[in-house]
């Protein structure tokens, strides 16, 4: 691995717009964890770059190597965000935030 994995580990996070705490929590990881991984303090094992590659669709080539695309496609910047957003909410907003998308496009439907 690269030793500059650490740097595309911060680059990704960044480009989400995540900060570390909420990169953390998405990943079901400690904050100090993820900030020891980017200062370069602690290594980058494969349990993290697996987690990094299912949960924000990184391309493992580019987070490994640096060679390639970031993503394997090019996601919405924006939706890519509000997915990971979403996750770290409670259940219960998670639920809430469903049934106002859902009366959101119910309104949108019947005014076209």
């Amino acid at each position: 691995m690269s030793e500059l994995i650490h740097q595309r580990i911060k680059q990704v996070r960044e480009i989400l717009e995540l900060s570390q705490r909420n990169f953390s929590m998405i990943l079901s990881l400690s904050h100090s964890y993820i900030a020891g991984i980017e200062t370069g303090t602690l290594k980058v094992n494969g349990r993290l770059i697996k987690l990094i590659v299912s949960e924000f669709g990184v391309n493992e080539v580019w987070l490994t190597t640096g060679k390639g695309e970031m993503f394997m496609q090019n996601p919405d910047e924006k939706f890519t965000k509000l997915v990971a957003l979403f996750r770290i909410l409670p259940p219960m907003y998670q639920d809430v935030i469903y049934q106002m998308i859902e009366v959101l496009l119910k309104s949108e439907t019947q005014t076209k």
